[in-house]
């Protein structure tokens, strides 16, 4: 493949433009004749929603989870709620997302937590923490350890209600043009990482960037940052980071099982009918399902495209590092938790979650992975 045809894949992936685009519309015009026939019988009152989105529109297992949400919500409430899906800056910016549900600009939003960090110090808890659970540990601790109750307390002041609606699963830990031998290896490092690792990060001596997805690429290829990391082998490969990068390094220590959300703007969730809320919430449950599933066949597939398509060094982060950044995330959260009653709370909760976890984990899945895989 050419230099300029992988330009074009890449902008094709993250704009998701032309046939993905079409075939997009093409999906969900057929999705509204399904559902305007479903029971034979035409809905007496159509609830028409509006859904926001910190992803470019139709973006790949993220995006297209929101458009099958809104399919699935218009299938089994029979036409009866009606959602129309805006990707990031179609209707507003990203990282608005969170304001525009709570004010009732949309009923309905699809993000990460750890983005609306600048409304409460807490939010980012209920997507990751640094070296915290995976995935199936962290919807435990949601929906069966006292966390949804905590979640749901703290938006509620933000007239909100979050749903948990997806998840990355363990993520890779980034893409980087040195190798990373020491913990002061990364002192200077200019690093594209959100949220807690962020933090970790610049204790370590490095610098956080944020930026958009469609800027990672260039801002990487040009110097503006020396590192970063995005989800997984799919979107990494997609995104092109193997054509530019030296080394591949694991595991994501920043993001070890983050949980997507939908948030729904309280006032309007409570208008519904029981029904279409229930509803709601079981689209949410499938999405998470669905999300988490094709991001583990995805990731597996395009972990071996990058191996044999290009000369990119997976490495493992060394244990030194991995141990000093373990203490530096401790560090991180103490002080997050001084400053703030919520995060003091949750985070107590959250940990006390962990641990036990931790004793079940250690008789089930380190043997397994370790001993018997």
């Amino acid at each position: 493949m050419s230099s300029q045809q992988k330009k074009i894949t890449r902008k094709a992936f993250i704009r998701n433009v032309g046939i993905a685009s079409i075939g997009g519309a093409a999906l969900l015009n057929s999705c509204a004749k399904e559902s305007e026939t479903f029971g034979n019988k035409r809905p007496d009152k159509i609830y028409k929603w509006k859904m926001v989105t910190t992803w470019p529109p139709n973006f790949p297992v993220l995006g297209e989870g929101c458009n099958l949400f809104a399919k699935w919500v218009k299938q089994m409430s029979n036409g009866r709620l009606d959602i129309t899906v805006y990707g990031s800056g179609e209707l507003i910016p990203a990282l608005e997302v969170f304001y525009a549900v709570s004010s009732g600009t949309a009923e309905i939003g699809n993000g990460a937590s750890y983005y609306w960090a600048g409304n409460s110090p807490a939010t980012p808890f209920f997507a990751s923490i640094p070296f915290g659970m995976n995935a199936q540990q962290m919807m435990a601790w949601i929906e069966s350890g006292g966390g949804k109750k905590l979640w749901q307390n703290l938006y509620n002041r933000f007239n909100l209600v979050p749903f948990a609606s997806g998840n990355t699963g363990v993520q890779m830990g980034g893409w980087f043009n040195k190798e990373i031998n020491t913990i002061e290896d990364l002192r200077g490092l200019k690093m594209r990482i959100p949220g807690i690792g962020g933090k970790v990060l610049e204790k370590a001596g490095g610098t956080a960037v944020l930026s958009a997805g469609g800027e990672i690429f260039t801002n990487l290829e040009r110097g503006v940052i020396d590192a970063t990391e995005w989800i997984g082998p799919y979107h990494d490969y997609k995104m092109g980071f193997q054509n530019i990068a030296k080394y591949y390094y694991y595991p994501g220590w920043h993001e070890p099982g983050t949980i997507l959300e939908t948030i729904i703007n309280k006032e309007k969730l409570t208008s519904l009918p029981e029904d279409l809320q229930l509803i709601l919430e079981t689209a949410a449950a499938k999405q998470y399902i669905w999300t988490l599933s094709e991001f583990e066949a995805k990731n597996n597939e395009y972990l071996d495209k990058i191996i044999s398509e290009s000369k990119v060094e997976i490495r493992k982060f060394p244990k030194e590092v991995l141990e000093k950044l373990k203490s530096l995330a401790k560090e991180t959260m103490q002080e997050i938790c001084d400053g703030d009653q919520d995060a003091a709370s949750i985070y107590k909760s959250f940990i006390r979650f962990k641990e036990t976890m931790n004793k079940w984990a250690n008789l089930t899945e380190a043997p397994f992975y370790n001993d018997i895989k």
